[in-house]
């Protein structure tokens, strides 16, 4: 089984969003711990999590932490649009930009994750 798990929601959107980034998480968790192949995406406002995920003293930063090898990195559009761009970069965040979408510095490719047989999810 392989999943691509896509962050989008934006940490400023209170406790929903941190709801939807903590399942986001778990999911990463799950199909981590029963060896399946799984990749965490960050995009939308969601690349904005990049720089909370990783204080120490985030709630959820255990758990990100625990799941820190499966994450792909953060679409480098999104990163641009929402400010996200120097933290993702200053962190060590790979910047996805396989998908060319005119106007844009490039975004992840969810049909290339369809292609190659990954289920999306999205939180």
């Amino acid at each position: 089984m392989k999943t691509a798990v896509i962050v989008l929601s934006d940490p400023k959107a209170g406790e929903e969003a941190l709801g939807r980034v903590f399942n986001a998480l778990a999911a990463t968790y799950d199909f981590k711990s029963r060896n399946d192949e799984v990749q965490l995406v960050f995009q939308g406002a969601g690349t904005r999590w990049v720089s909370v995920l990783t204080d120490v003293h985030h709630p959820a930063h255990a758990l990100y932490e625990a799941v820190e090898d499966k994450v792909a990195g953060v679409s480098r559009a999104c990163a641009d649009f929402f400010g996200a761009r120097p933290e993702a970069e200053s962190k060590g965040f790979e910047l996805i930009a396989e998908n060319a979408v005119p106007g844009t510095s490039g975004l992840p490719s969810l049909a290339r994750y369809a292609a190659e047989g990954y289920t999306v999810l999205t939180f």
